[in-house]
């Protein structure tokens, strides 16, 4: 028999292993949804969202001795959006329902939303790289310049077709805090009244640059060489077509495993550019800050 004090480390095989406490991965919040132009697809009007725009016309100017005899020829283009289907399925068996701690067992519920939302998000992101106009490039430090710049040119459509009210601009947080460094730079040197530069010293830079409001979105992908891809656009630049609305089914299956809940959701969506000279790719350098 062996001899000595009875510790902890002498008795491992009767502990209980206990979870006191779970929780899931958060998440960043994306905001694409919420800055661009919705449609829903009605029920019983095909597969495609079409949308019709007519060119403009040219006025002249008469005399009284005019006779006027040249018709301004109307002509139209169109673009189509087709939602597609998104899903994502999970299985729990009985026995793993029965046999898993129960406060993990509760944080299980929001994952498949979340991963639904995340991808809608990811997807409205992509539409930002296919604009044609982009500064200021990759390795580039972003400045409130670039932003003015990309304004400028979504707000005359590029000298195409103006465009109208709300802008906005969707950054990951490295290229904002370019702005907000530039921003701060006078900090030390200058005093600092309230005002502008105060608000962003204390609480950050998020707000309106040449009326164009600026989001934070760390769903943004950062690429190889430390760059990330943003934008400037006008809300009616991107539509995002909603076809049937998103749903959920529970499907009891009992020949699995001996018995098992699936859960099955279902979103129905597109992105598309009404019109490229509304948007401006903003690709600039996300290197992690340091200081």
């Amino acid at each position: 028999m062996p001899s000595g004090d009875t510790t902890v480390n002498a008795l491992l095989d009767s502990l209980d292993t206990i979870v006191a406490s779970a929780r899931i991965v958060q998440e960043f919040e994306g905001v694409m949804q919420q800055l661009v132009d919705k449609i829903t697809l009605k029920e019983g009007t095909g597969l495609d969202w079409k949308e019709v725009s007519f060119d403009r016309l040219t006025a002249q100017d008469i005399t009284e001795t005019t006779k006027l005899d040249n018709p301004q020829l109307l002509s139209d283009s169109a673009i189509t959006i087709t939602p597609t289907v998104a899903a994502i399925h999970t299985v729990i068996l009985d026995r793993v329902r029965a046999r898993l701690n129960k406060t993990a067992l509760g944080q299980i519920g929001p994952l498949a939303q979340n991963a639904m939302e995340r991808k809608k998000d990811v997807d409205g992101l992509t539409v930002l790289d296919s604009f044609t106009n982009t500064n200021p490039g990759a390795g580039s430090i972003l400045t409130t310049g670039t932003i003015n710049a990309a304004v400028s040119v979504v707000r005359t459509g590029d000298d195409t077709e103006p465009s109208k009210p709300p802008y906005r601009a969707v950054l990951h947080s490295y290229q904002l805090k370019d702005l907000e460094d530039e921003l701060r730079s006078g900090i030390g040197t200058y005093v600092i009244d309230e005002g502008l530069t105060a608000r962003v010293f204390k609480e950050g830079f998020r707000g309106v640059i040449s009326g164009c409001q600026l989001y934070e979105d760390n769903n943004i992908d950062i690429d190889a060489s430390a760059d990330s891809k943003g934008g400037v656009f006008a809300q009616r630049a991107i539509v995002l077509v909603q076809g049937r609305g998103p749903r959920v089914v529970h499907l009891r299956n009992e020949k699995l495993g001996g018995g098992a809940d699936e859960l099955l959701m279902y979103d129905e969506y597109a992105y598309g550019i009404r019109l490229n000279a509304w948007g401006y790719e903003i690709y600039s350098d996300t290197t992690e800050p340091t200081s």
